[in-house]
């Protein structure tokens, strides 16, 4: 859904990932339904990233990419219906980290810091995974995350094992 200018509406950056039931249909689908989400304006996303797994070992390797849309939504909202996402794709939450076949992490909500319950924005790993650093790199290079660029980030950053695999349309202009 297109959303029209409005001065209360917050670029947003989303983390996409999946290791279950076929990956790269996953992380497509979810892209696929994200352009369309209610008042929200689908801005782009990066390339597609095949990264090693964080977690539980045994774990297949995972599919990731960033995402970023213009949103009037408040986070809270906009995480319902990530999350609303994540469950029609058949998310299932077992253990943490665990496998999955769709994650969708608000990692950034315009400048804001937001701390409650439900919802820490910063996402409170990204700095250290390197599947959301250089996908997140590729489509905003300039932003400044805790007052150093994100250049910066990506270079300290664990190197980890990460692929890239296919290129996207970038953010629209």
């Amino acid at each position: 859904m297109i959303l029209e200018t409005n001065s209360n509406a917050v670029i947003c950056y989303l983390g996409i990932g999946s290791n279950l039931a076929d990956p790269l249909y996953q992380v497509q689908t979810a892209i696929d339904r994200l352009q369309q989400l209610d008042q929200c304006r689908w801005l782009g996303v990066s390339s597609l990233y095949r990264s090693a797994p964080v977690g539980p070992p045994g774990q297949d390797d995972y599919i990731n990419a960033v995402a970023c849309i213009e949103t009037s939504l408040e986070p809270e909202s906009l995480l319902d219906l990530l999350q609303k996402l994540e469950n029609d794709q058949q998310r299932v939450r077992i253990e943490r980290w665990g496998a999955r076949t769709l994650d969708l992490d608000l990692l950034l909500f315009g400048d804001q810091s937001i701390n409650t319950e439900r919802l820490n924005v910063p996402h409170p790993f990204m700095l250290v995974r390197n599947f959301v650093l250089a996908p997140l790199a590729e489509i905003a290079p300039t932003l400044i995350l805790q007052g150093i660029e994100l250049s910066k980030h990506l270079q300290t950053c664990p190197a980890g094992e990460l692929e890239k695999l296919s290129k996207h349309t970038g953010l629209s202009q």
